[in-house]
């Protein structure tokens, strides 16, 4: 019979059956069957594979750590083969196989004993922790191998460096430092969770007490100079999540965030009365764990009413300070621009505090020219700012992504499946609930059904078009379109007046971070027709001539045809960013090449659609009708809208409208102003039975049933005849 090395408790061992969890083995047998589960081991790594790490336990067992096991993303591990790593011993299959789960305790130091699983002969203390003086607390050994008992301090401190400190299992608010508002069980005493336990904390009136000097305090933001010291933190608990050894709490301040683990017993919830929401003050140790900081929580007290309050304050002010810009300045002197700086100033302090805050950035933007250009300059602006908050090598792919979607509409399809993805992520990696910025896309009312889903999970949204409809400037955050004055008639004719949707998304980014003279050329990519003068001459000046910006804008078009829905972030950025002062003859870059194919491709479709093109007089107007699923490839380049654009480039001056009919859906080119809400319910109304409805008042296109086509076909030519 001898007594638990942590509570003294008489055992047939040396650890008892409370405290098993608090002290780490090595383990000495031969084969998977003598392992305890439960228990966490001392082993090493033994390799990787796709679905998890090997590690082994001994020298004879080996077990499965699956990544979903893991705190975090299989790939971001920076485990070397035969690095000393901790797990825990969850299962033993009939089989043999052993199923590990991960420790947040990563060293011998952390865990409160260290023993010695054998088979063969009961649990001893390894020979190497019973040197005189260590201090880790448990049990050492006199000269005669006897067992005697040595004092629990925390760890890597002596007790001259570290007085005694309350328990983490009680919280205490601070208008009431002797009101307990939830307890679990106290690591010094033992007591099992959800049993009273004594909290001997020195108090001032405790006579023969010595007055514990407070902890400095500090900023999250400061934490790389405080590794290894005791601080006190104040802020707001934005996460608080269990793990099969501490409770994590991430507190964040005005500064940044940080996690702070709080230790009762392995998988107990530690301040059970503490959650999300509530504002805190912890005292702890700074560490660093696999590059992250962490603070090992010592002590927490639970701040109310108005410390609350002006804690909040302070971080809110602080964020915003750090988030919003002082001043907006336009690429060019743009007065449509310039009309909106509240707007780009609300876009940019929401996408900077989201970075601020941990939140993933994902833009989604139309499958156009427009829509990757500008949804490339926020994810150029995003990009630094990511790199120098995380160390992570693959940061960069979890907090800023593209996410192109077809068309300008935003509808349920697009949110079931970021709604689907990021509820995945928040699950199986603890991220948060990201950022939405859309360009080029969602700004009319044919989106609102996508945007509801998402208000249903509080997810943030942005968006950034050539024009933002009421019904979706009253459901996201924040809507930034330059006035309808300035834009006018979008893309009705396939020119676009006004800036572009790239125009407004590089103003933003120019501000989110210092990139402006990697953007200062994307207006001019993002025009079709003519550029404004001020950009080209913008676009210039940073050594991208008229043939140059000319050839990126044709390779980016074909580039977001093919793969739609792929990023195609390496590309994107080769075509747009590495192209400066091609001047020779015989240099071929990149755009160039690209660019060929897109005019050959383009200008045999044009050539076919002009010879097939119907020239159909309606009420002395002159409108003409293109037979899309005759006259062009449905699933090759170009893609209707694109072939629209030319094909009324080309021909506007002699037709009032070009109407592109497909097998379900027409498409509208015009150069009067045509509201083909109002189109597709007079056509409707003509035919019945038809279900004419406008897909896009943005790209004019409207849908109907197929069987309808011909009728269909000739209604909207008659009320489109009386519209203009």
């Amino acid at each position: 019979m001898g007594s638990c090395i942590i509570c003294g408790t008489s055992v047939d061992g040396h650890i008892c059956d409370v405290h098993e969890e608090d002290a780490v083995f090595e383990f000495r047998g031969d084969s998977a069957e003598q392992l305890t589960p439960g228990r966490y081991y001392r082993g090493s790594v033994d390799g990787f594979a796709e679905f998890g790490v090997f590690i082994d336990i001994g020298d004879e067992v080996t077990g499965l750590l699956h990544q979903s096991e893991l705190d975090s993303r299989l790939e971001s591990l920076d485990w070397q083969p035969g690095e000393t790593v901790y797990v825990r011993v969850t299962n033993v299959r009939d089989n043999g196989n052993v199923d590990l789960s991960w420790s947040i305790r990563q060293s011998d130091e952390e865990f409160r004993g260290v023993l010695i699983d054998d088979p063969d002969a009961d649990h001893e203390l390894l020979p190497e922790e019973t040197k005189e003086g260590d201090k880790r607390g448990g049990e050492t050994t006199d000269d005669n191998g006897a067992a005697e008992s040595v004092a629990d301090e925390p760890t890597g401190k002596s007790s001259e460096e570290t007085p005694d400190r309350p328990s983490t299992g009680s919280v205490r608010t601070r208008s009431d430092p002797d009101a307990t508002v939830g307890a679990v069980g106290d690591t010094d005493t033992g007591a099992p969770a959800g049993e009273e336990f004594s909290d001997d904390v020195p108090t001032a009136d405790s006579p023969d007490a010595e007055r514990e000097p407070e902890p400095p305090a500090v900023d999250v933001g400061e934490l790389d100079d405080w590794i290894g010291d005791d601080v006190r933190l104040t802020g707001e608990i934005v996460v608080a999540r269990q793990t099969s050894g501490p409770t994590v709490f991430e507190l964040r301040d005005g500064t940044g965030t940080v996690d702070c683990a709080a230790f009762v017993e392995a998988g107990v919830r530690a301040y059970p009365s503490v959650g999300e929401g509530d504002v805190v003050e912890i005292d702890g140790e700074v560490r660093e764990r696999r590059g992250d900081l962490q603070v090992e929580t010592e002590g927490l007290t639970l701040l109310a009413d108005d410390e609350r309050e002006s804690v909040l304050e302070e971080i809110e002010a602080a964020i915003r300070e750090r988030a919003r810009p002082e001043k907006i300045e336009p690429l060019v002197d743009d007065e449509a621009v310039a009309a909106e700086d509240e707007t780009i100033a609300d876009a940019v302090e929401e996408i900077r505090r989201a970075v601020l805050e941990d939140r993933p950035v994902i833009v989604r933007h139309s499958a156009t020219a427009d829509g990757y250009v500008g949804g490339a300059a926020i994810e150029r602006a995003v990009l630094p700012l990511v790199r120098e908050r995380h160390d992570r090598d693959d940061a960069e792919y979890h907090y800023i992504d593209r996410r192109p979607i077809e068309g300008d509409v935003y509808g349920l399809d697009d949110a079931t499946t970021d709604i689907t993805r990021m509820l995945s992520d928040r699950e199986r990696h603890d991220e948060k609930l990201p950022l939405l910025v859309f360009v080029a896309a969602g700004g009319t009312a044919e989106s609102a059904d996508g945007f509801e889903l998402l208000d249903v999970y509080d997810v943030p949204r942005i968006v950034i078009d050539t024009v933002v409809e009421p019904a979706i400037a009253d459901i996201v955050e924040t809507a930034l379109a330059p006035t309808a004055d300035a834009t006018a008639i979008d893309v009705a004719d396939g020119t676009t007046r006004g800036p572009t949707a790239t125009v407004m998304a590089a103003t933003v980014a120019t501000h989110v971070s210092d990139v402006r003279e990697d953007l200062v050329h994307l207006p001019a990519v993002s025009y079709w027709g003519e550029v404004p003068e001020s950009y080209a001459e913008a676009a210039a000046d940073a050594g991208y001539d008229a043939t140059t910006i000319g050839e990126i804008r044709e390779a980016i078009a074909l580039g977001a045809y093919y793969q739609s829905y792929e990023d195609k972030r390496e590309l994107v950025a080769d075509l747009l960013f590495g192209e400066r002062d091609v001047t020779d003859e015989d240099i071929r870059g990149l755009a160039s090449h690209v660019s060929e194919q897109f005019r050959e491709n383009l200008g045999v479709a044009v050539e076919t659609a002009e010879a097939n093109l119907e020239r159909r007089t309606v009420e002395e107007t002159t409108i003409g009708v293109l037979d899309l699923e005759q006259f062009t490839h449905g699933y090759d380049f170009p893609p209707a809208t694109l072939l629209l654009d030319e094909l009324y480039r080309r021909l506007g001056e002699d037709l009032d409208a070009i109407v592109g009919l497909d097998a379900d859906e027409l498409h509208v080119r015009s150069k009067h102003s045509v509201d083909v809400r109002d189109l597709a319910a007079s056509a409707d109304e003509a035919v019945g039975n038809a279900d004419l409805e406008a897909l896009s008042t943005r790209s004019h296109r409207v849908e109907f049933l197929a069987g309808q086509r011909e009728s269909v076909r000739e209604a909207v030519l008659e009320a489109l005849a009386a519209s203009l």
